[in-house]
């Protein structure tokens, strides 16, 4: 599917990431396999899990390098998109997966919680793209993949930074497909579902929650990876500007914001007139405020 393509993943060594740097190089791929090392909440550098994916597709006859670059930082990010550009000649595809965790309740969140979630996950995306798209340009192809979260696009607790990040990617990669459609470049974003290290540290605080992560164990990041090949490669040349989700089996499409219903006043309107006619008209049409991603999938993944 994408033979002779050179797609940077990042966040590459463990979990998601790691699955669609190694199905990328199964179907002809060179891979810049991204990834510091970090803990869950962006602390501490460790080469070793980029380099063992990097080994991992090698044995099985892959091609692909090791780079231990932070998105974080928009100079360091551009040394990524450069590895890719110095061992394979081009860049094709950016996955952007790399991210970090600071859940913490909102009004108990700090400063640092949002900025560190925020820096990795929106301002990450943006470095890597930035450098990808010069060379986009000038190429007149490309494709970047943005993984997103359910958490931003129906709601999750606890996650007020990640959240806030994860709907930014949406807006993000929107206005990428719309500014670069004219340099046949597209941007499409998938919120994945899977066990891995991050999901991991959800704490199961009663029975309900008990069981729904033990359904979501069995859920491996493998069953995310083929979407991400797919939109990568030129077989989804009329894929744009679109929001994927993957639930094991399942694959959706997500909606975008887009008018449910209006009232119209030749007269305009005034807080009164918004209390006695706007409201009852359009409260059916309200979103709980509390859903969340289990209320909206509410059956198991099949």
């Amino acid at each position: 599917m994408v033979e002779s393509k050179v797609v940077v993943v990042t966040g590459a060594g463990r979990g998601i990431g790691r699955a669609i740097a190694l199905l990328m190089a199964q179907h002809g791929a060179s891979v810049v396999v991204n990834d510091i090392g970090a803990s869950l909440g962006g602390d501490g550098t460790d080469a070793t899990p980029a380099q063992e994916v990097v080994n991992e597709i090698k044995q099985a006859g892959g091609v692909a390098v090791a780079n231990y670059d932070s998105v974080a930082e928009f100079q360091s990010a551009a040394k990524i998109i450069q590895c890719a550009a110095d061992t394979f000649g081009r860049i094709d595809c950016v996955v952007n997966n790399a991210g970090i965790l600071r859940d913490v309740i909102f009004h108990k969140m700090t400063e640092g919680d949002w900025d560190a979630a925020l820096t990795v996950l929106l301002k990450g995306a943006f470095n890597t793209s930035r450098h990808a798209a010069d060379h986009f340009r000038k190429q007149e192809s490309g494709a970047f993949v943005h993984m997103t979260s359910t958490s931003g696009l129906i709601g999750s607790m606890g996650q007020a930074n990640y959240s806030a990040a994860k709907l930014g990617l949406v807006g993000l990669s929107k206005s990428i497909a719309v500014d670069m459609a004219r340099f046949n470049v597209r941007s499409n974003c998938i919120a994945p579902v899977a066990w891995t290290r991050m999901t991991s540290s959800i704490p199961s605080k009663d029975p309900n929650a008990a069981k729904r992560i033990a359904r979501y164990q069995q859920i491996t990041p493998d069953y995310n990876a083929p979407l991400v090949v797919f939109l990568a490669s030129d077989a989804a040349s009329g894929v744009n500007a679109q929001v994927f989700s993957v639930r094991k089996n399942e694959i959706f499409l997500m909606s975008q914001s887009r008018p449910l219903r209006g009232m119209h006043r030749a007269d305009g309107w005034t807080p009164e007139t918004c209390a006695e006619q706007l409201y009852p008209a359009l409260k059916s049409g309200f979103y709980p405020p509390t859903e969340r991603t289990n209320e909206v999938f509410s059956w198991d993944p099949i």
